[in-house]
């Protein structure tokens, strides 16, 4: 094992930093769900949630949620910043007509609009100041009608987190099986916050536990808003 360091695309490269972990840890990141995480709770979870037609994923990671997608998805497009990500991706997805978009979503703009966006454990990962024009993003994702669903942390995580101290946003150490030392984005909301802040940013948003640590959300534009 080398010895621990930290790698940043900067002091204040929050997301240069957050995508270089996720290059990083392309080659361990399935073996989350296997110790840290129960798919299959979470999957029949997901089975509830109201996603269909036209798909996009943001933040789809190796595939793991892209192939439970595909089976509801009249046509599937799945995004993500770490090109190492997806190549696992697109190999898990290779039997489907699945469109892959490399891209940061914070500097991307969408070319079509979707019936469905869905996120699983992504939102945690955006700062509080990126909150609404995320959302605004999310918007012009959707046709009329459209909806957004996500999975997530809830803030019961904290207490197994190892928050950076006096960080330029909320964020935690992340250290790899090779030892290095990464910083990613963590913001944890509980279910009852995170519908008042939507609602707020123009979204009929309901958002629950579904366990003492996840939530699962839906949420739909006001309309006139």
């Amino acid at each position: 094992m080398t010895g621990t360091k930290e790698r940043q695309g900067g002091p204040g490269d929050w997301s240069g930093g957050q995508i270089a972990y996720y290059q990083a840890r392309a080659d361990e990141y399935d073996a989350t769900y296997s110790t840290r995480m129960d798919m299959p709770r979470l999957a029949k979870t997901l089975d509830s949630l109201p996603v269909g037609g036209d798909v996009l994923e943001i933040a789809c990671g190796t595939g793991q949620w892209t192939r439970l997608l595909s089976r509801r998805a009249r046509s599937l497009t799945a995004l993500d910043a770490a090109p190492e990500m997806l190549r696992r991706a697109r190999d898990r997805m290779r039997d489907t007509e699945t469109r892959f978009i490399e891209a940061d979503v914070f500097n991307w703009e969408p070319d079509r609009q979707y019936d469905t966006v869905f996120f699983a454990f992504w939102l945690s990962h955006v700062p509080p100041a990126e909150m609404e024009p995320f959302w605004d993003l999310l918007r012009w994702a959707l046709v009329p009608g459209g909806r957004v669903v996500f999975l997530d942390d809830s803030s019961a995580k904290a207490e197994i987190e190892d928050q950076v101290e006096a960080a330029p946003v909320p964020a935690v150490h992340r250290t790899l099986s090779d030892g290095s030392r990464h910083v990613a984005v963590k913001v944890l909301r509980d279910p009852s916050e995170l519908t008042a802040q939507l609602n707020g940013l123009g979204w009929d948003a309901r958002v629950e536990a579904i366990d003492p640590f996840h939530l699962a959300g839906v949420a739909r534009p006001k309309e006139g808003a």
